[in-house]
């Protein structure tokens, strides 16, 4: 968690720039996959029925300065979560911002302000006891999407939580890809592709020559996000389906079985994706999509070829 975020619906002032690049070069310290995915909750208590029950995650908690509920955070594993905030009003984004593990907060930060992206002056741990910071990817929504950075420290709530909460109900151990919406896979590409070092992992659509989703990994890992491409003025229930995030399994008929039997019926039974992987649907409480996802596929992927993990 960013220390600049107090509670879910402040406006960032973290915009992406592309002037002004300082004359030292910096070099960019090793991104290693995704830290969490926030989601915001009309009720935390169906929140943690979902995401304790019935995906299995055990969770702690982090509280304002003033008192009160800040989030619960849903452990994958000790470096991934899912952060889940009280405060949904209406038809805000659910999602609101995707985080990556980084080695080196400050190094990073200085290395994005050299290649002109705003950036804050300087960084200090926030109230969970880690480095994060915050900036917005251009190509999202009107309003861009907010992306940090994160770099667990020895003693922050993460850190003094690790190698605890990881019981054996959680129906999967890793965090692969997280989904966002995308208008200009330009703007996108030359954050994450051009400055980040993301690489094209596979691309494709509903139809093969048309391109609906293109999924990018991080340069230091196997984890990737997804553009969700060709979406206009979505609906609350479309944005839902567009921003998720994918949990990866090895058997997703068995995983199918563990969901029924812990009381959620979804939508549709495992189907075969368009990228040749198994994969199931479920949604939270609020219409946010998981993706429960097999990390090989079992049958060539349409469109493009798919980058070796």
């Amino acid at each position: 968690m960013s220390p600049m975020r107090t509670f879910p619906g402040v406006t960032s002032v973290l915009l992406f720039a592309l002037a002004g690049l300082p004359a030292q070069a910096q070099s960019r310290p090793p991104i290693t996959g995704l830290a969490h995915v926030g989601i915001l909750t009309s009720n935390m208590a169906k929140a943690n029925e979902f995401y304790g029950h019935v995906l299995g995650f055990e969770h702690f908690s982090l509280n304002k300065p003033s008192g009160g509920l800040m989030l619960n955070y849903y452990k994958i594993n000790d470096h991934q979560y899912i952060e889940v905030y009280p405060g949904l009003k209406g038809d805000e984004d659910r999602l609101t911002h995707v985080a990556f593990v980084t080695t080196g907060a400050r190094q990073l930060r200085a290395y994005l302000a050299s290649k002109g992206v705003k950036v804050p002056a300087s960084l200090k741990p926030g109230l969970d006891g880690n480095l994060s910071f915050e900036i917005i990817a251009p190509g999202g929504a009107a309003a861009g999407r907010t992306i940090e950075f994160v770099q667990y420290l020895p003693g922050s709530l993460h850190g003094k939580k690790f190698g605890k909460l990881l019981g054996p109900n959680r129906i999967s151990k890793h965090m692969i890809h997280a989904g966002f919406i995308v208008q200009n896979r330009a703007d996108d590409d030359l954050l994450f592709r051009d400055v980040l070092g993301f690489q094209l992992m596979w691309h494709g659509g509903m139809k093969d020559n048309q391109t609906d989703w293109v999924d990018m990994r991080v340069p230091n890992g196997t984890n990737w996000i997804e553009y969700m491409l060709r979406v206009q003025h979505p609906s609350v229930r479309a944005r839902g389906v567009m921003d998720h995030f994918s949990l990866g399994v090895r058997d997703i008929h068995a995983a199918y079985r563990k969901i029924l039997a812990r009381g959620y019926t979804p939508p549709h039974p495992p189907q075969i994706g368009r990228d040749g992987k198994w994969q199931l649907n479920l949604y939270d409480p609020d219409s946010t999509r998981v993706e429960l996802m097999e990390f090989k596929p079992v049958r060539r992927p349409c469109c493009s070829p798919m980058l070796g993990r």
